[in-house]
């Protein structure tokens, strides 16, 4: 046993935190990737939007019920967490192409006198 004194305990408290960060980014991608529509993961050339919602599922909820530093699949996880964040993410938001909330002007094509 490791025994619990005052620096074991605070190691332990900060990996339970960090693994508790690390659970909610996935759960973060995980319903990014449910509100983005299907079609734009087939324009972006990337896997389907059921895979990636099966493989950040899983990442999920293996974390939340089982996972630690020292699991594989809590690092195999956090891996496609990243990947979709770095990779898949700006590509589909990149295709959704959003529009200027309502009462803003889209400035993209503002001059100095106006629009242009």
């Amino acid at each position: 046993m490791l025994g619990s004194g005052l620096i074991t305990d605070t190691f332990f408290s900060v990996l339970n935190l960090l693994l508790l960060a690390l659970f909610c980014f996935k759960l973060f991608v995980f319903i990014d990737a449910a509100i983005r529509p299907a079609s734009a993961y087939v324009a972006a050339g990337k896997l389907t939007k059921v895979a990636w919602l099966l493989i950040l599922g899983i990442a999920a909820f293996y974390d939340l019920k089982w996972g630690s530093f020292v699991s594989f699949l809590t690092i195999i996880g956090a891996a496609a967490a990243i990947i979709y964040a770095v990779d898949v993410r700006p590509a589909l938001r990149q295709l959704s192409g959003r529009s200027p909330k309502r009462g803003q002007k889209n400035r993209q094509h503002d001059g100095p006198y106006g629009p242009w």
